[in-house]
């Protein structure tokens, strides 16, 4: 299990070099992402996909990152290390599975290769819903649904959003599925740092980020709905609607209760 901010962090100094933070470049990251490079100059911050942010933790290469919340049961030896978070109290809309047939029908299934958490998400859910374990497969980055032909398509992020469901029999919004089945809220991500790093002066700048990103949400999503070609009001509903970005009492009780639930899947490495 993951520690929390009102927990004491201890760590060693990484010395005179500066700390390495990876963040990651979506849509829902920006709130988190707001002004940090202002917050924390001497850093270096470095952008890629949450799965690489998280082998890159891994291996030492980064200090500090935005994880697949799943990353935390893998690595007890990380310590989260703000609660700032990217969460969901219902629908999320940019984590979607859809499906070529019926979902009790599945037999296949294709997780988009940047996901780790909804990729064990999507999995829990089919099983307790419908009683299915599909064989998986991996949809590379870059690729479209449509180059695979598993029965069921789990895509994430900014293509989810834009992903058209006119060519599937049904589409589940993960975030509405998981809220709605285990009556809790859904964490994707967190900030974390590895074992031996000296984490409490990064603790505030990322917090104050969020802070800082959550009021200027509209302002981010004018931004980003130019840069992506999307529909201002969707961008903006998104942001402010859909996403969550504190990690309070009841977002660690549904962060306890995925990883438990990932714990008693078979054959998923938790």
């Amino acid at each position: 299990m993951p520690t929390f901010p009102s927990d004491r962090i201890n760590h060693t100094s990484t010395g005179d070099r500066p700390l390495r933070i990876g963040a990651v470049n979506y849509l829902n990251s920006k709130p988190l992402v707001y002004g940090l490079e202002r917050l924390l100059p001497e850093a270096k911050l470095v952008y890629d996909l949450p799965s690489r942010l998280a082998d890159a933790l891994a291996v030492g290469v980064l200090d500090i990152a935005l994880v697949p919340s799943i990353e935390l049961a893998r690595h007890s030896e990380w310590q989260t290390v703000s609660d700032a978070c990217i969460a969901c109290h219902g629908p999320v809309l940019s984590v979607k599975l859809m499906f070529r047939v019926a979902p009790h029908r599945v037999g296949s299934l294709a997780l988009d290769e940047g996901s780790r958490t909804s990729a064990v998400l999507a999995q829990i859910l089919l099983q307790q819903i419908h009683g299915v374990r599909p064989q998986l497969e991996f949809l590379p980055i870059g690729a479209e649904p449509e180059n695979t032909t598993a029965d069921a398509v789990l895509v994430i992020g900014d293509r989810a959003i834009r992903c058209e469901s006119q060519a599937y029999v049904e589409e589940w919004d993960l975030g509405e599925r998981w809220c709605r089945w285990a009556e809790l809220p859904f964490v994707f991500a967190m900030w974390a740092a590895r074992a031996g790093v000296e984490a409490e002066p990064v603790v505030e700048a990322l917090a104050a980020a969020r802070d800082e990103g959550c009021l200027h949400l509209t302002e981010i999503a004018q931004v980003e709905a130019d840069a992506m070609r999307l529909p201002r009001d969707l961008v903006s509903d998104y942001l402010c609607r859909n996403l969550h970005f504190q990690l309070g009492a009841d977002e660690r009780k549904g962060l306890e209760y995925f990883f438990e639930r990932a714990a008693r899947l078979k054959g998923v490495n938790v």
